[in-house]
């Protein structure tokens, strides 16, 4: 959402539930109301699923998928990667990376938090020079990583 200020709200990663309420559009992260739609559905605050991971406002979450491959050491099986496409409307650029999300796999669930897997597509003078969109698990192991800043695809592989 934009338009609520540079640090909201934050973007999230979340399991989806059946019949799940999110709080779209009249609340964020639990039952924090959108100023813009303040006073609106009151009987639904109470009904929000809080998101299992907070992400940096504006960090454009564009692809997730999860690890189903052998190359990567084997905690990262089952784990999620996610393309942040990166901010366009803030002070200080935010997203422009590829995460990961590890997961408790005795519960199935995320552990609350993500890691920087790829990084520096923001040159330290704040020049965008890649935005990753799409994740693929290759038959290899290794993912591929789709960015529009320049069209190119790459291939991130784990060295043994």
């Amino acid at each position: 959402r934009d338009e609520i200020g540079e640090d909201l709200p934050p973007d999230y990663i979340s399991s989806v539930r059946p019949g799940g309420f999110y709080g779209w559009p009249w609340f964020y992260i639990g039952n924090h109301p959108d100023p813009r739609h303040k006073g609106k559905h009151p009987e639904l605050a109470d009904k929000v699923i809080v998101p299992d991971v907070l992400v940096q406002a504006h960090s454009a979450t564009l692809n997730l998928c999860f690890y189903t491959g052998d190359q990567f050491p084997a905690e990262y099986k089952g784990d999620i990667f996610a393309a942040f496409h990166g901010s366009w409307n803030r002070m200080k650029r935010t997203g422009y990376k590829v995460v990961r999300v590890p997961f408790d796999h005795s519960t199935n669930k995320a552990l609350g938090e993500y890691e920087d897997f790829v990084t520096g597509f923001v040159t330290p003078e704040g020049k965008v020079w890649g935005r990753p969109v799409g994740i693929a698990v290759v038959k290899d192991g290794s993912l591929l990583i789709s960015e529009d800043g320049n069209g190119t695809i790459w291939r991130v592989s784990f060295g043994k």
